[in-house]
Formats: structure tokens, C-alpha cells, sequence
């Protein structure tokens, strides 16, 4: 028997990291799990190297438990207002890069202006029009939440079209929302585009 082909999105963050697993399948993609890693509790700043490890042993967990194929996870941008942003967002997506490797797992990037037009038609979605509209497009019950699984699974569900599962013929019909434009249009990791909004 095959292993069933699954994709982990993930919306990097220092202190939550969203992550939401889709299986591919023929009518499909399918929710397997989603949720947040949390690597710090509160607002408070522990040490970098725990809150690293933390965020690197959640992550792991994930992996070993679900073995998908491919992750993807949100685009970095060098031009946030506020540069101490950014350089925490890197510190988060370094992990992810590794916990990847570590398993030869292939990890993609994507623009966030690019997963909020392909599943809202809007590459300045608001985060409660991206988590209706995932909620949509995966048949789900209601919106994810808290965001940050909405934006993982956004992040996934670009990965899986982008991979060229719209025109394989396994495309449910129900995914009336998805921009085809979006997939075809700049690189997925142009930096000229908006940056979404900051996050510690």
C-alpha cells in the first residue's frame, strides 16, 4: 500500500506557528490535522534557544506523525517596517528549513500576496475573509481558527495547485473560489510584493 501524499503548510511564527496537513486525493484535498506550535507562553521573551528547540521539537512531531511529502510555508520579506520582525520571522522559518531537511522533506515558499489572491481573488485579503474562504474551499464546518491555521492551510492549498493538481483532473468541483491567475502570475518568492501583516 502507498503512502498517501500529504502537504504541511505553515505560517511561521516565533511564539505560534500555524501548520494545517492536506491529503491529496482524487476528489481533492483533504484536511488530515491543523493547529499551532507554540513555543513560548504569553507575551514573554525565554530564552531564544528554548523557544527555538520548542518550535523545532512541536514541528518534528508533526512531521513524524503525519510524513507528508512536501511542505510550504510563507515567503519572508526584507523590506517590513519594522526590520526586528523580520529578523524573528527568519529565526522561525530557519527552524522549519532544518526540521525539513532533517527528514528530506522539500520545502517551498509563497508569497503572501500570492495565497490571499489565489484563494480570496484579493491579494490584500483581510485575515477573516482568508479563513471564510479556506473554510469554503476545504468544505469545512466554519472558519478555521485562530488565523494562523487559516493561513497554514491557505499555504498548503497553494502548494497543491501549484504543484499542478488543477489541471491533473483531481480538482473537486467544489473549489469555485480559486484565482487560476494568481498560479500563473510572478514568482512565488518576488519580493516586491506588499508584505502581509508583521507578526512577533
Amino acid at each position: 500500500m502507498s503512502t498517501p501524499q500529504r502537504i504541511l503548510g505553515l505560517d511561521p511564527g516565533l511564539q505560534v506557528t500555524g501548520y494545517g496537513v492536506l491529503e491529496v486525493t482524487e476528489r481533492g484535498p483533504r484536511v488530515c490535522d491543523a493547529g499551532v506550535i507554540r513555543s513560548a507562553e504569553g507575551r514573554e521573551t525565554p530564552d531564544m534557544a528554548l523557544r527555538l528547540k520548542a518550535l523545532y521539537d512541536g514541528l518534528c512531531e508533526v512531521l513524524n506523525e503525519w510524513q507528508p511529502s512536501a511542505m510550504a510555508v510563507e515567503q519572508l520579506y526584507a523590506h517590513y517596517e519594522h526590520p526586528r520582525t523580520a529578523i524573528l520571522m527568519a529565526h522561525a522559518r530557519g527552524v522549519i528549513f532544518l526540521a525539513g531537511a532533517g527528514q528530506n522533506i522539500p520545502v517551498m515558499s509563497y508569497a503572501s500576496t500570492k495565497v490571499k489572491k489565489l484563494v480570496t481573488g484579493s491579494g490584500r485579503a483581510s485575515k477573516e475573509q482568508m479563513q471564510y474562504a479556506i473554510g469554503r474551499e476545504l468544505g469545512l464546518a466554519g472558519p478555521p481558527e485562530p488565523h494562523d491555521v487559516a493561513d497554514a492551510l491557505a499555504i498548503a492549498l497553494c502548494h497543491y495547485f501549484a504543484s499542478g493538481n488543477i489541471t491533473s483532473g483531481s480538482r473537486s468541483a467544489t473549489f469555485t473560489g480559486v484565482n487560476m491567475q494568481a498560479l500563473l502570475g510572478t514568482d512565488p518568492d518576488d519580493l516586491t510584493e506588499e508584505p502581509s501583516e508583521p507578526r512577533p
